[in-house]
């Protein structure tokens, strides 16, 4: 019933091309919304021209996802349900990420058109959320048992606070810089408009260190966004892989003995761990397992870990398939994809535990080393995955953008930006998407540049144009309902396809 999993003719091959090109083709798109993050002061101060910058800004997002991680990668693909997880290796694993693309594709071309900056972020988080109610309803599984809540709840909150944060930090900054240089004569210029500067000194372009602090953060951004952003491609190219071709995708085969080694010494410290603090659940599990399955010859399906498996089970299972084992590519296609099922539901009962209210601190820290080593060998991405979503998001970045740029550049503020306002909502942004991206935490970087230029603008006492605000909040609040809605839609037509 796996046969289909396998890339045996031109049909399937065919599929994974296409599935592929969407994925690069979303990556495009969410370059058509966030160049203006980071080129939208290099154009609007006259620090560089328009080619230049734009150049500048696809370069560093080449380098951003490719030296960006896969924290945020996987924090994405930790918000489908275990059952989506385990049901994305098969016919059904397509709809869902057709679903998903569809969804966030269409959305950000609407607003991209309208000149509108969009969350990529908001409309991808918000397309797995509908898949996993759907999904869920459809197969009559309570959502609030399975659903990763906290998880979900910690994005969510990422998502809505990350504009807040960008807003008030920008404006303390304008305040800091009026405060230190307004009356500073020789410094003063700071808070001058490019057209102001123009008119009292005749250059056109800022003075030299301006340009060096908007160029720097402007690349800082640029890079923050790549690590940020472009990780989310990555994520689903892989779970896109794992869905068609399951035999080479489920585990990295390229780990070393050392890392299996890793993952196996982990498994045991949370079997020992299980037993010593979690005692009467222990004895409970002991008692009533009876449950028994041949791993090596049958691919366990979801049923079997909500219906029949239990915890101790699943790690008797484990240990045995990693039991002296040196080498992934010595297992065979239902071994490894019945290893990486077993190493999900482990680390999906660990967060269990982790959001017990009756566990320490120290105990909570020795879990989350252990969870991370359980899924070292099965959260990865090879290296060619990294450079296509380079390439796309900065063709994207070179491809798409004005329209975006000129709504964030001359329509938030009545009055043109100011160099004191480029510089602050730059470094406001540049800081808070490296510190997301470094935790793992998916924010919106057009939320994050949008809320730190009206932050200094609002602070700056300059006045916004509220129309404009309000379509662009608004814009914001629809992207989750719609993105929701939108992949609920394209996954019941696909389901009759």
């Amino acid at each position: 019933m796996f046969e289909q999993c396998f890339i045996y003719n031109i049909q399937n091959i065919f599929v994974l091309s296409i599935t592929l090109i969407f994925v690069l083709f979303y990556e495009i798109i969410n370059g058509f919304h966030d160049t203006a993050n980071s080129v939208v002061t290099l154009i609007y101060t006259k620090t560089m021209e328009v080619k230049s910058s734009v150049i500048l800004s696809s370069i560093f997002n080449f380098f951003g996802v490719l030296f960006g991680g896969l924290t945020v990668a996987y924090a994405i693909i930790h918000l489908f349900t275990i059952n989506l997880l385990i049901d994305i290796i098969s016919v059904n694993g397509l709809k869902v990420i057709f679903s998903i693309l569809l969804s966030s594709i269409i959305w950000n071309l609407i607003t991209w058109y309208f000149g509108f900056p969009s969350s990529s972020s908001h409309t991808l988080i918000g397309s797995i959320i509908g898949i996993n109610l759907i999904h869920s309803f459809i197969n009559n599984i309570s959502i609030f048992n399975i659903l990763h809540t906290y998880e979900i709840i910690n994005v969510l909150l990422s998502l809505i606070f990350s504009p807040i944060i960008g807003l008030l930090l920008s404006g303390t900054i304008i305040i800091l810089l009026r405060k230190f240089l307004i009356n500073n004569s020789k410094y003063a210029y700071i808070h001058m408009t490019p057209l102001d500067y123009y008119k009292r000194f005749g250059i056109k372009k800022p003075p030299f260190w301006i340009r060096l602090f908007i160029i720097f953060f402007s690349v800082g951004v640029s890079y923050a966004h790549g690590s940020n952003d472009g990780q989310k491609g990555i994520g689903l190219i892989m779970l896109i892989l794992i869905c068609i071709m399951p035999g080479c995708f489920v585990l990295n085969l390229n780990s070393s003995c050392y890392e299996i080694m890793r993952t196996r010494n982990s498994v045991n410290n949370f079997k020992d761990f299980y037993e010593k603090k979690i005692e009467n659940e222990f004895k409970i599990i002991c008692s009533s397992n009876s449950y028994t399955v041949d791993i090596n010859n049958v691919i366990l399906l979801k049923k079997d870990f909500h219906d029949n498996l239990n915890i101790y089970s699943v790690i008797n299972f484990v240990q045995l398939l990693l039991s002296n084992l040196l080498d992934y590519n010595s297992l065979s296609f239902v071994q490894r994809i019945n290893l990486r099922f077993l190493l999900i539901y482990v680390s999906n009962y660990i967060n269990q535990i982790l959001n017990r209210s009756d566990i320490s601190c120290s105990d909570k820290q020795f879990l989350n080393i252990i969870n991370s080593n359980i899924l070292y060998t099965i959260e990865y991405a090879p290296i060619w995955i990294f450079i296509i979503v380079a390439i796309s998001l900065s063709f994207g970045t070179i491809l798409g953008w004005k329209r975006v740029t000129l709504t964030m550049g001359k329509k938030i503020g009545r009055k043109n930006t100011t160099y004191a306002q480029s510089i602050s909502s730059q470094i406001t942004s540049s800081f808070a998407i490296v510190i997301a991206s470094y935790f793992g935490i998916p924010v919106s970087t057009t939320h994050i540049i949008s809320s730190s230029i009206a932050g200094s603008m609002l602070f700056d006492k300059v006045g916004l144009q509220f129309s404009i605000i309000k379509s662009i909040f608004l814009t914001w609040v629809l992207t989750l309902p719609i993105s929701i809605l939108f992949s609920i839609i394209f996954y019941l037509f696909f389901l009759k396809i």
